[in-house]
């Protein structure tokens, strides 16, 4: 059923926000999950500051996030996703996802001005330290945990507010630091809207698809290989990959992120022709081989 997605500065409500709703639901009868980053960060093994210097220990939290609410998306439950939430590609991974679940979605911008988030940020008192292995009877919440000047700073800089012209950010709940949260445009937007349909980009392959993804994937893992050990030694250039009769073309820029998200967006697009006529595996380091041509940049 519907996800809310929480978005927001740092120390701007975000977590307050989300209990907000979730006492509000389930006086409504609603069975809720709320998923928060307090808890998956702690869970995940890192601290609060830390991991969020990190672009890979955030790429792991964020990964855990978005699939536990996957997890949890029926026909009957609330999701709400209490987190930053500050990255428009990540909400339109969310966005996709609900519409692959057939589920509405609602944004909720928690809006406050950059110093009177610090302001509530250095009331925070608890230590960023991870317990240790006696002290973890009760889950852990960082809630409490300030975030350092350094950290704060970094994270506002990121942060890449929602627009309610984006269909991935609406219906866009704005709501200020004083406001009351307005539960009645929520739920009409939860449900008494229907969902978006599934379209070729979030469109799923159908389970007897797993052998030839799995085969699938593992001829552009090969291939990915092949051009990260050109560029390790600076082989930069034209490429000749096996079973393609074309070259790759080896860029300066091309690292093993922008590759894996060109995998993914092929993968997709492979999945979606496969629903008729599976492209056949031999032809595919070809065509893949075409697809990071057409995506990147040359040297």
């Amino acid at each position: 059923m519907p996800i809310v997605v929480i978005t927001g500065l740092p120390a701007s409500g975000k977590s307050t926000r989300a209990r907000q709703l979730r006492d509000h639901f389930v006086e409504r009868g609603r069975k809720v999950h709320l998923i928060s980053e307090n808890e998956a960060v702690p869970k995940a093994g890192f601290g609060k500051n830390s991991h969020t210097g990190d672009s890979q220990k955030e790429k792991v939290v964020r990964s855990d996030l978005k699939s536990e609410a996957s997890r949890h998306l029926n026909q009957d439950d609330l999701v709400i996703l209490d987190a930053g939430n500050y990255i428009k590609g990540y909400r339109y991974e969310l966005f996709c996802m609900s519409k692959v679940s057939r589920t509405t979605q609602c944004t909720v911008f928690t809006c406050i001005p950059q110093e009177e988030a610090w302001t509530f940020n250095s009331r925070r008192t608890a230590s960023d330290e991870l317990p240790g292995d006696n002290e973890t009877v009760q889950p852990v919440d960082n809630s409490d945990v300030p975030y350092t000047r350094e950290t704060f700073d970094a994270l506002c800089q990121r942060y890449e507010e929602p627009q309610s012209n984006n269909r991935w950010d609406s219906p866009l709940v704005v709501v200020l630091p004083k406001d009351t949260l307005d539960m009645e445009a929520i739920y009409n937007a939860l449900y008494e809207s229907q969902p978006l349909p599934p379209n070729q980009s979030t469109y799923n392959a159908p389970l007897g698809a797993t052998n030839y993804l799995f085969e699938l994937d593992k001829i552009l893992q090969a291939i990915i290989k092949e051009i990260l050990g050109a560029v390790k030694i600076k082989a930069f250039g034209q490429l000749r990959i096996p079973g393609s009769r074309n070259p790759v073309k080896v860029a300066t820029s091309m690292n093993a992120l922008q590759l894996n998200r060109l995998r993914q967006k092929f993968i997709t697009s492979t999945c979606h022709a496969s629903q008729t006529s599976p492209t056949p595996l031999e032809q595919v380091p070809h065509l893949f081989v075409q697809f990071i041509n057409a995506n990147t940049i040359g040297c």
